[in-house]
């Protein structure tokens, strides 16, 4: 029973959630549900928030942010066969979107968690597009240690009600959980980005990827780049790119002690050199 109510309880949030964005026409609200889908991925505090409203605000585009029942689902889906999983991953996102009121608009989803079961998606929605968004590891630390998603004894829950804290997520290395709950908080945020960027990359599915560094310093190249790969008109695309924050790129250098970014290269040190942030 408590597996029912809390998926009510997170497609209701999916309803409120989307309410203002119910300005369309009758189709866009109640129409054919398009299954050219969006699907930004990324580690946390990586730009995916950012990029997929710049996404959904080109016409003809709706965010739909991050859906709750969907984040709640990754575990399971990660778990199951890719073909299992897809079938799964399309009936929950065509209740989320009649619940929303998302109908012949083309949607954007940005649950990071995603990353963890990406092989399903181009099964779920063969005509959907990913678009990968990867930034400096060393600020995403900086930027996840700004929350209290993996602080010792945090009693909060997120908005899919997963709960807070530095117990061993699905993502973590089976043999390696209890290390993960014993580390330091900024060993445990350059986890969170390797295993995120890693999972997207290693997934084997076709994606777009985007640099935030190269997205804050030209934004129109950015929207050069994604507008035919995601068939959208490239001068809104461009113009809404061009409010990305710029100040936070290599802000590890002034928020992060010696020590710091040594247990940030202890951990995510190869992947950062694969990068090229280095």
């Amino acid at each position: 029973m408590g597996g029912v109510i809390d998926a009510a309880a997170n497609q209701l949030r999916v309803a409120k959630r989307l309410a203002p964005r119910r300005k369309g026409s009758f189709g866009e609200r109640f129409g054919r549900l398009d299954d050219r889908f969006v699907f930004v991925l990324g580690s946390p505090r990586s730009g995916t928030t950012f990029l997929a409203g710049a996404i959904g605000s080109v016409p003809g585009f709706l965010d739909l942010g991050e859906v709750a029942p969907v984040k709640a689902a990754v575990p399971e889906l990660a778990a199951l066969e890719p073909e299992e999983a897809a079938r799964r991953l399309r009936r929950i996102l065509a209740l989320a979107r009649r619940a929303g009121l998302v109908g012949n608009v083309r949607p954007v989803e940005q649950t990071p968690e995603l990353a963890h079961a990406a092989r399903a998606i181009p099964l779920a929605y063969p005509h959907a597009r990913i678009v990968h968004i990867v930034r400096d590891g060393r600020d995403v630390v900086c930027s996840l240690l700004e929350k209290p998603w993996l602080r010792t004894a945090q009693a909060a829950t997120d908005d899919a009600g997963v709960p807070y804290g530095s117990y061993a997520r699905f993502w973590v290395e089976p043999e390696r959980r209890a290390d993960f709950e014993a580390a330091s908080d900024v060993t445990r945020a350059a986890w969170v980005w390797r295993s995120y960027v890693t999972a997207a990359r290693a997934s084997g599915v076709p994606l777009v990827e985007l640099r935030y560094e190269e997205l804050a310093t030209d934004p129109a190249a950015a929207a050069d780049v994604l507008a035919p790969a995601l068939a959208a008109p490239v001068g809104p695309l461009a113009s809404a790119l061009s409010r990305v924050h710029r100040s936070s790129v290599g802000r590890y250098r002034t928020d992060l002690s010696a020590e710091q970014i040594g247990e940030v290269e202890a951990e995510a040190g190869p992947l950062l050199s694969e990068l090229g942030y280095s």
